[in-house]
């Protein structure tokens, strides 16, 4: 295995931004873990994808981060390599549930995406510190782990109050890992705003998801609707070298939209 060759897991990765960072990375002949909860069929079509785009090995390993032993498993799958240069947490969940509709959100619904959201980071994080570790001492350069976070957790507006104090506590947990594990481990946030994945089909339907879009084309500042590829170019710098000199970030992408609220 050479040495420049990365060692990588990212979470989520059947489908929307966590398969196309999976590919990105793959564009660059890493190994890739491609993870996934419920759908093995999705996750094989990423991990399809990543062999074709130049992955030299791929494992697709199911299992939901809010499970600490689930955590494990994802991070023995890379334990043959005997490193970990990239983590990218990138499972996320959420409720769509207007802010001011306070009985629309239990308890439970809290506990359930704080579980995924930020409990699933750390977790991981924990899971694979060795790993990371072992990256920093045979690569002479800081492992990478990048947060996918959100743009609610900065300004506050988002599918529901849940999903926003999810993103705003893996902000926090992102600044303060920083700080405990350099040297041989960075940290890093990015926090997309508006995606066009099926994210929102799912929750709105067709006709849901086109009137979103074509919101968001006719506010932002730069009239633009991040595709999952835009965000996966942030994601892939700041898991490689040339981010080298980053860590404790939560960096913005999303085409203006925190201009205006």
């Amino acid at each position: 295995m050479s040495k420049n060759e990365l060692c990588a897991i990212v979470t989520g990765s059947a489908s929307g931004l966590g398969a196309a960072t999976a590919s990105l990375l793959a564009k660059g002949g890493a190994r890739v873990v491609v993870n996934y909860s419920k759908s093995q069929k999705r996750a094989e079509v990423t991990a399809e994808t990543c062999r074709m785009a130049g992955a030299s090995e791929v494992f697709v390993v199911q299992g939901d981060v809010s499970r600490d032993e689930d955590c494990r498993k994802i991070v023995a799958a890379a334990a043959p390599w005997g490193r970990l240069d990239v983590l990218v947490n990138n499972a996320g969940i959420t409720r769509h549930v207007p802010h001011h509709d306070l009985d629309g959100l239990a308890a439970e619904d809290f506990q359930r995406i704080y579980a995924v959201n930020t409990v699933g980071p750390y977790q991981m994080i924990r899971a694979a510190r060795s790993l990371l570790e072992a990256s920093a001492k045979l690569s002479g350069r800081p492992a990478a782990v990048v947060n996918v976070s959100s743009i609610a957790g900065i300004n506050g507006d988002g599918s529901s109050v849940a999903y926003i104090a999810s993103k705003a506590a893996l902000n926090a947990v992102t600044v303060s890992l920083a700080r405990a594990l350099a040297p041989s481990i960075r940290l890093n946030s990015v926090c997309p705003g508006y995606i066009d994945t099926a994210w929102f089909t799912k929750a709105r339907g067709e006709a849901g998801a086109r009137q979103v879009r074509d919101a968001v084309l006719a506010h932002v500042p730069l009239k633009l609707a991040s595709t999952a590829e835009d965000i996966a170019q942030l994601v892939c710098f700041l898991a490689g070298p040339a981010s080298i000199n980053m860590t404790g970030e939560c960096v913005r992408i999303d085409a203006g939209l925190h201009l205006i609220l």
